[in-house]
């Protein structure tokens, strides 16, 4: 069956091994898709940022102390709400609770909108990424990660204990719903190939302006093993885009 993505991270045990998992020196967020992600973002200073799925709202406390404007997070998770009223205290950071899906969207507020590995536990992305359009000023950009559609495809290599060693890609053109066992539960994920995520921007009147994956960067990690291992499939996907009227 599985869990919907804030559902799935409501859940007590699986709140806990996630927040076990990122406090870990090697967790793949903050050796792979952070430093991806933050050179998409580039200079935040003076921004108003909007934060789709913002989890901890991580982020947010370091798009302020470098001097954004403004920052809001938008998530669905009660406990990871929770987590980012409490990452947030203390600054001008806000944080709605409510889904992504259905979040009144504002007209042309926002100067930078960003997602981070949230979109993937999103049934339909087109509405989405209308929305989010329409909330950026002319110029504005929209900055996302999810998990690579080559880790979506198929989970079926899954090692029994320990870290996963094969990875098999299969029914990659099958794309929508995928039921997959993580952080010691079952959720629901949505898989979509790299083209489909690229025309649902030129849909919504995006202009694509840059695709990255999360290759790794050997400074990064403590030891060989671990990068190498990283070295040998993509796990995040990066597209950038900008609004231009």
């Amino acid at each position: 069956m599985g869990y919907n993505g804030p559902e799935f991270f409501d859940d007590e045990a699986v709140f806990a091994t996630y927040v076990a998992r990122r406090a870990e020196a090697a967790n793949a967020v903050d050796t792979l898709e952070k430093p991806v992600f933050d050179g998409l973002a580039g200079e935040l200073a003076g921004l108003r940022i909007l934060d789709l799925g913002c989890g901890g709202a991580g982020f947010g406390r370091e798009a302020l102390a470098k001097g954004c404007r403004s920052y809001l997070g938008v998530e669905g998770s009660h406990k990871m709400v929770e987590l980012a009223r409490a990452t947030l205290a203390g600054t001008a950071g806000e944080v709605v609770h409510d889904q992504m899906e259905t979040w009144s969207y504002p007209a042309q507020r926002f100067d930078l909108v960003t997602s981070r590995l949230a979109l993937h536990y999103v049934a339909e992305i087109g509405p989405i990424f209308g929305h989010v359009y329409q909330a950026l000023v002319a110029g504005g950009r929209f900055i996302f990660s999810v998990e690579h559609p080559v880790i979506t495809s198929c989970d079926r290599a899954w090692a029994a204990g320990g870290a996963r060693q094969e990875w098999i890609v299969d029914d990659y053109f099958e794309t929508g719903r995928r039921v997959t066992t993580w952080l010691g539960g079952e959720v629901v994920k949505y898989h979509r190939t790299v083209e489909d995520y690229f025309m649902a921007l030129r849909s919504a009147g995006f202009r694509v302006d840059k695709l990255r994956e999360s290759r790794p960067q050997r400074a990064l990690f403590a030891d060989e093993a671990t990068y190498n291992r990283r070295k040998r499939i993509p796990l995040m996907l990066f597209l950038s885009a900008s609004k231009h009227e």
